[in-house]
């Protein structure tokens, strides 16, 4: 599929050459540091050397005294406090981060944490979970990576007698619900400096709030960063600021010492090298999904807070099962839908898929709409069906706002719900049609043709004498990547092959390249492009080509040399 090149626009020359000779470095490192705001030395010390005197103060989040204050009233009248969150990565490692700190504050037998079934409860507060806490005598709630949306839902907790302390990160609606404390960044009203924590970091600044107040030890605290890390990179939320801070020193504690929870999913994970935050996105926190999607997210719960190595082990074994079956799953519904789609031959100018089969398993199709999207690059909608109704997730491609088109077909619509670039929907299987033709003549009118071609936003362009040891040392200094704070993307123009290129992989499909510049100056390059051996003929034919990559260590017989992992070759004209 042909992608589309676009070049950040670089800052002002004389700019880029003041900050480089402020800190000494190479021009290339500071355009990537005014690329991302960073102007002045200060600024640039804070980025590369991030400390956690550096968090804000938890006090500053709209509603944070009320939530400790009740907080300590439950703990000192030893009230059942029920901790509820998500069946998704962000849930569960929020719930596990509240349970750990608060089991070690409050009488245990009154602490338990419910975790809602995907299938017969759905995403969100809900009645069931509330009622469960009004008949065990639970008189209050810890919502966490949802609730900001439940005004009725509370509300119904109102009269059942249970408080509720809510903690989440997800847009408000036009009502707040009427909880003791609505912890949210997103709030309109919330003077929080920083907005895009997730519901795991909310529920930090929750425990953070709290041990302040008490003036305990910040060091037990912090040993909560491996799940509050995970949370970040498994909930693809910007990696800046307050988060970057987090993950950082997340990512220290779970390659030095993580729980025994973590430690035992990236022993099965196979992860025997420094953990990466993706790592995180592609190892760990598809395990822990997979009992949300396949069983129940509780699980995930009892191994993130395991405190036996036997017990551990064995739910880290069904967690690991569960993960096989959701790929098995995952692949086989999407191997289903290419070829639904391959033989329906849908017209070549159709903007939007849209498919329901009732035989899909309701805990993969978000995933299922994720691939098709790479594949197809259109606006996709996979349902199936629940409770006699269709139900489903949404996915849209670069710069199309996905919640808008849903929203101008609301009237078809039962219920849904999330952001520009994903949502959920749930419609009368009747509806399906009418609604698949006015969701696509919607996309028609509002999308962009260029938005249907993939794009590869490019940092800089560089030289291949540029690429040295010394270059790639500062680059690692940008991490940890992710959102907001992508590992960057060069492009060097005019290279040519060189001895020594070829195709590799089982079935010749990736390709080895081996290239020098048009002026032959300098030693020649090493890169691999995964998926790229059908450009071999090209490549090796003797012309110029334009090439972008990222860059990476690689180790090859006892020797470490760095490499350019190509994203794309886009052949010269002259």
């Amino acid at each position: 599929m042909k992608k589309r090149w676009v070049i950040n626009t670089p800052p002002e020359t004389t700019k880029i050459e003041e900050l480089s000779k402020k800190l000494n470095c190479h021009p290339v490192i500071a355009n990537l540091l005014l690329q991302r705001g960073i102007t002045s030395s200060e600024q640039a010390q804070s980025f590369f050397y991030p400390s956690l005197n550096m968090l804000h103060d938890p006090f500053l989040m709209k509603d944070m005294d009320k939530a400790v204050e009740r907080l300590d009233r439950a703990i000192a009248q030893d009230e059942k406090i029920l901790i509820y969150g998500d069946y998704d990565v962000d849930g569960t490692t929020a719930v596990s981060l509240l349970y750990k700190y608060l089991k070690h504050h409050c009488n245990n037998d009154n602490l338990e944490y419910y975790i809602p079934d995907r299938y017969t409860e759905g995403y969100g507060v809900s009645i069931k979970g509330i009622d469960y806490a009004a008949e065990n005598g639970f008189s209050l709630m810890l919502i966490t990576d949802c609730g900001i949306k439940a005004v009725e839902k509370v509300k119904y907790a109102n009269s059942k007698q249970v408080d509720i302390i809510i903690c989440d990160h997800h847009t408000p609606g036009d009502t707040l619900p009427e909880a003791i404390a609505v912890l949210d960044p997103q709030r309109p009203d919330c003077p929080y400096p920083y907005k895009w924590l997730s519901g795991c970091g909310v529920s930090f600044k929750l425990v953070q709030a709290h041990s302040l107040k008490h003036n305990l030890p910040m060091s037990e605290l912090y040993k909560l960063l491996d799940l509050l890390c995970v949370s970040i990179a498994s909930d693809i939320v910007p990696i800046t600021g307050e988060n970057r801070i987090l993950a950082y020193f997340g990512l220290q504690q779970l390659n030095s010492n993580p729980s025994l929870g973590l430690k035992t999913i990236i022993k099965i994970s196979g992860i025997d090298k420094e953990i990466t935050i993706n790592d995180i996105v592609f190892r760990i926190g598809p395990r822990i999904n997979a009992a949300g999607r396949v069983e129940s997210g509780r699980k995930s719960v009892e191994l993130l807070t395991a405190d036996e190595k036997c017990s551990a082990a064995g739910i880290a074994s069904d967690i690991n099962t569960f993960n096989d079956q959701r790929k098995k799953l995952d692949h086989d519904i999407t191997e289903e839908a290419i070829r639904h789609i391959n033989q329906s031959e849908l017209e070549p100018s159709k903007k939007t898929t849209v498919l329901f089969n009732a035989n899909w398993h309701k805990g993969v199709i978000g995933i299922v709409a994720s691939r098709l999207t790479e594949s197809f690059y259109r606006p996709t909608i996979i349902l199936t069906e629940s409770n006699g109704l269709a139900t489903g997730s949404a996915r849209s491609v670069e710069g199309f706002d996905l919640y808008y088109a849903i929203s101008q077909c609301s009237e078809f619509l039962e219920n849904y719900g999330g952001h520009k670039y994903a949502a959920g929907l749930t419609l009368k299987i009747e509806n399906i049609e009418p609604f698949k033709q006015k969701f696509e003549r919607i996309v028609r009118e509002t999308i962009d043709d260029e938005m249907l071609t993939p794009q590869i936003n490019i940092d800089a362009k560089i030289k291949l004498t540029d690429i040295t040891p010394d270059l790639y040392h500062m680059l690692q200094k940008f991490a940890p990547f992710g959102p907001n704070n992508t590992i960057p993307v060069f492009m060097t123009e005019k290279v040519t092959n060189f001895i020594g290129t070829k195709r590799v992989g089982r079935n010749n499909e990736h390709l080895k390249l081996v290239i020098v510049d048009d002026t032959r100056a300098c030693n020649d390059r090493s890169g691999i492009g995964f998926g790229m051996g059908h450009l071999y003929d090209k490549v090796n034919s003797g012309g110029f080509f334009d090439i972008c990559y990222t860059l990476q260590e690689n180790e090859f017989m006892g020797k470490n040399d760095i490499q350019m992992i190509v994203k794309d070759i886009r052949l010269r004209e002259e």
